[in-house]
């Protein structure tokens, strides 16, 4: 499964981020004022680019449930990336949903599929809370970050060999931290 997904600046200008994790892209997911998940068809076009043969009907109880869960992941990823530990409501909240039926792996190349043939959203967010049971655990704790850009606050997989990504994106955040840099540089020398 690929992560990632086209944020807009207040400008109108898009630029994809990749937290790295399919939970991360979640928590940040609808928290946007542009991308906010309002109806129960906005967690669908949602879910839907990332989930293959996915059941179109979604409730009003699935969105809630997924506003639950995607202000738990980003209150805990924010926490986990500053040295600090998740609430325990916040951890109760993941660990439920972690413990409902996720999306079944399944071989691509057979005939035959067993069990039911389309994923419902509720599957859907299950498998989405068991990513971030792996992601705040074993697999990543460690590696959770916060963007260093001062008016920035997306966190992010860190899944560089030195461990020493900084930015959310190279094309925003990056690029503007390198820009101001290179001014300042210029500035002192006149």
């Amino acid at each position: 499964m690929t992560t990632g997904q086209w944020l807009a600046n207040l400008d109108g200008t898009k630029w994809l981020f990749d937290s790295g994790a399919l939970s991360l892209d979640f928590g940040l997911a609808g928290a946007d004022v542009r991308t906010q998940f309002v109806t129960p068809a906005d967690l669908l076009e949602w879910v839907a680019e990332r989930f293959d043969s996915l059941d179109r009907q979604v409730l009003d109880r699935d969105l809630l449930d997924a506003l639950l869960l995607r202000d738990a992941i980003a209150r805990s990823a924010a926490a986990i990336s500053v040295g600090a530990s998740p609430t325990r409501a916040d951890v109760d909240t993941i660990n439920l949903f972690a413990a409902t039926p996720d999306v079944p792996p399944a071989l691509a190349g057979g005939s035959r599929r067993a069990g039911a043939t389309r994923v419902r959203v509720s599957q859907a967010l299950s498998s989405i809370a068991r990513d971030a049971v792996r992601q705040f655990t074993q697999h990543g704790a460690d590696r959770i970050r916060s963007c260093e850009a001062e008016d920035c606050n997306h966190v992010f997989l860190d899944e560089s060999r030195a461990n020493n990504r900084r930015w959310c994106s190279m094309q925003r955040c990056g690029n503007r931290a390198k820009v101001r840099a290179h001014r300042q540089r210029a500035a002192a020398q006149v």
